[in-house]
């Protein structure tokens, strides 16, 4: 996934809250908005969390302790007839389906069952050895979301998934093995056009304060890498100052009601906030522009009567000497380009001019 495009993501995540109906809303709401793709999250409660696992703090502020992280989620999984719906109705809308894999069925389920060519893994798997492993062997582009993560985790996630996608990966790889890899230029070769890497911040909301949007150049920097921005922050502020910044890819997450109990509602965009950050996002898109300084076709006549040219201070009579006393710069319709004004000095007139005269000898 490397575009000069930048990729929008519409992160719906679990906020249908397990509502089939809902989740077809959000396709809909995610497709007005302008996304380029929406993106969902695949699971079993089951295989995804022990049953005595327990809250993040902003789950535990969003909808209390009266719940366990596992009795949550099994209220929030979608299905696999499901997921076929969501597909369908994302095709019909002409907006990509994503979803994000959280064990290895799920990650069967989206590259055997449905045939997904892309996967994004959340930044609470870059450590999950066996997912990413499969993931990558599995032949699937990879958006890899990097929140809690510093240089060395994820360069030993890269390591994994180049050797995930070689050619001849080992059974059982150990973390020397991953680091050897990342040491090799052709197997970190293997990762170009295949993955791509999101700075994220893991809190929801995450505050601006730790938002630290320069981490993005350097991951880029370390790994080479196209390097993107999931959001977590309230309002389109720091979406917008990523795009600036060259993320390849924005991930904002989406809901239809923030009022909704749920994990992620309250730190999520409202489909009207959203399409006015992809809005805007486009528009910052535009003015990044091609990198080449020149004059802009649209600055042209600007220049023609802007810029100062070298014509007569004061009436010339042929054979006189060009000196200070005699040439000045002055915005004219025509005349020599002022940078030169040194270079007549000392010269013979060729002709009578008269004060304002452009000086073209």
């Amino acid at each position: 996934m490397n575009s000069a495009k930048i990729l929008l993501i519409a992160e719906a995540g679990v906020n249908h809250n397990g509502d089939l109906a809902r989740a077809i809303d959000l396709v809909d709401a995610a497709a007005e908005a302008g996304a380029d793709m929406i993106k969902f999250q695949t699971f079993s409660a089951k295989a995804m969390v022990t049953k005595s696992a327990g809250l993040a703090d902003y789950q535990a502020r969003q909808i209390g302790q009266v719940k366990s992280q596992f009795e949550m989620l099994v209220e929030l999984e979608l299905d696999e007839a499901a997921h076929y719906k969501l597909i369908e109705k994302c095709k019909a809308r002409k907006i990509g389906f994503l979803s994000t894999p959280f064990d290895l069925d799920s990650l069967d389920l989206l590259t055997k069952g449905l045939g997904q060519k892309l996967l994004k893994i959340g930044s609470g798997d870059l450590n999950n050895g066996p997912l990413l492993y499969a993931a990558a062997q599995s032949g699937t582009d990879i958006i890899l979301s990097t929140g809690m993560a510093s240089l060395g985790e994820i360069e030993l996630a890269l390591g994994l998934l180049a050797l995930g996608y070689s050619v001849n990966p080992p059974a059982a790889p150990i973390r020397q093995d991953m680091i050897k890899a990342w040491a090799n230029a052709d197997l970190r070769a293997g990762l170009t056009g295949k993955v791509s890497i999101l700075h994220c911040v893991s809190n929801y909301p995450a505050s601006a304060g730790a938002t630290n949007l320069r981490a993005m150049q350097t991951m880029r920097d370390a790994f080479g890498l196209p390097v993107g921005y999931s959001d977590h922050t309230l309002g389109g502020t720091a979406a917008i100052a990523a795009a600036a910044l060259g993320a390849v890819c924005i991930e904002k997450h989406l809901t239809l009601d923030r009022t909704l109990e749920g994990p992620d509602h309250a730190a999520s965009s409202e489909p009207e906030e959203l399409a006015a950050i992809f809005t805007a996002i486009r528009e910052v898109e535009v003015m990044l522009g091609s990198a080449v300084k020149c004059c802009a076709p649209e600055e042209a006549n600007t220049a023609e009567v802007a810029r100062k040219r070298v014509v007569a201070k004061t009436d010339i009579a042929k054979g006189e000497v060009f000196s200070p006393k005699n040439l000045i710069t002055k915005r004219a319709k025509s005349g020599k380009d002022p940078m030169s004004y040194w270079e007549h000095m000392g010269k013979i007139a060729g002709a009578d001019y008269r004060e304002g005269d452009p000086i073209d000898g």
